[in-house]
This record gives C-alpha cells, sequence and structure tokens, in this order.
C-alpha cells in the first residue's frame, strides 16, 4: 500500500474503515505488514487494468465491499502516513463521490502542519447519504460506476490525485 508524494516524501503505510456504530472493521490495508493467511480476499483493493490508462491506473484502486456497506450510517477512516525532512503546512484532503458521475458527497478535511521525519495518523469521520432501496440496488447492480477523487493540498498547492471505484456485492 505504500504510496510516496514526491517533493515532501509523505508515504502512506496504513489505510482503515470502519462502521462508526459498531466499530466493525469494514476494510484494513496495512503496507507494513504482510497480509494473514485466510484474509478476506473480497476487501481487497486491486488496481484497474493498465491497458485502460496506465497513469490512472497507478493512482487508481479499486475496493470490493458487502453490499451491507451501503446501509452504514457514519464510516471512520484512519490513514497513517510519514512526511520525509521538509515540513508539510497545510496538509488537507477535499474528497468527491460520485455515482454515474453526479456528485453525491463531498468532503473537505485539514489536518494542518506535519512535523519533518514525523509519522501521523488522520482519522475523519463520514456521515454517509442515506440511500433508497432503489438507488441501494441500482448501485450494487453497477459496480464500479460509484467513483471517488481524493486531491491532497500542501499548502494550497495540489501535491496529489488518487481516485477510487466501488463495487458492492449483492
Amino acid at each position: 500500500y505504500q504510496r510516496r508524494v514526491h517533493g515532501y516524501n509523505i508515504v502512506f503505510h496504513s489505510f482503515k474503515i470502519r462502521d462508526m456504530e459498531n466499530n466493525k472493521c469494514l476494510f484494513e490495508v496495512d503496507g507494513d505488514k504482510e497480509p494473514e493467511a485466510g484474509e478476506n480476499q473480497s476487501q481487497v483493493a486491486t488496481h484497474p487494468s493498465v491497458d485502460d490508462d496506465p497513469e490512472a491506473a497507478v493512482r487508481t484502486i479499486r475496493y470490493n465491499f458487502a453490499s451491507d456497506f451501503l446501509k452504514c450510517k457514519t464510516i471512520g477512516t484512519k490513514l497513517v502516513f510519514s512526511v520525509g525532512e521538509k515540513p508539510v503546512p497545510n496538509f488537507r484532503m477535499i474528497e468527491r463521490h460520485y455515482f454515474k458521475e453526479k456528485l453525491i458527497k463531498s468532503f473537505d478535511f485539514a489536518f494542518g502542519f506535519c512535523i519533518p521525519n514525523s509519522t501521523n495518523s488522520w482519522e475523519a469521520i463520514y456521515d454517509l447519504p442515506e440511500l433508497t432501496k432503489e438507488e441501494e440496488a441500482e448501485i450494487i447492480a453497477n459496480p464500479f460506476a460509484t467513483k471517488s477523487d481524493s486531491f491532497y493540498f500542501v499548502d494550497g498547492e495540489l501535491v496529489m490525485h488518487n481516485k477510487a471505484e466501488y463495487g458492492y456485492n449483492a
């Protein structure tokens, strides 16, 4: 999972998503550890085919979640990352979620200042939009039509843009 942001040497080490109502882990990846035997492979994130667009494939990840994920009201995400020798002022993430190119929800999180040569954790709490049964069925029937863009800024300058695609198994 380790992903570097050049210039500031920001390295993403781990990422976890949990249901805030029952604290159940919905997804976890840790680039610093080997996956455990018998790990739930349906949760494994993958990259789309590089044949489509090699540059986008490198910065795009596909998640496969159980359809129960769509019933969550509030989730928490935790990102653990380290920074290099340069200070990272005003670290901020803007994330936008779409279904079939229609904006569903937008989030704006400010981490603030990151001390040089430090390891940091960033937890964000998301209130998810309530879906009708029809919307939920349509999202399940259209794997990877739900997408997100995550924009990372340092002191107002865009330093990274990641994309994600989501599938929900019925």
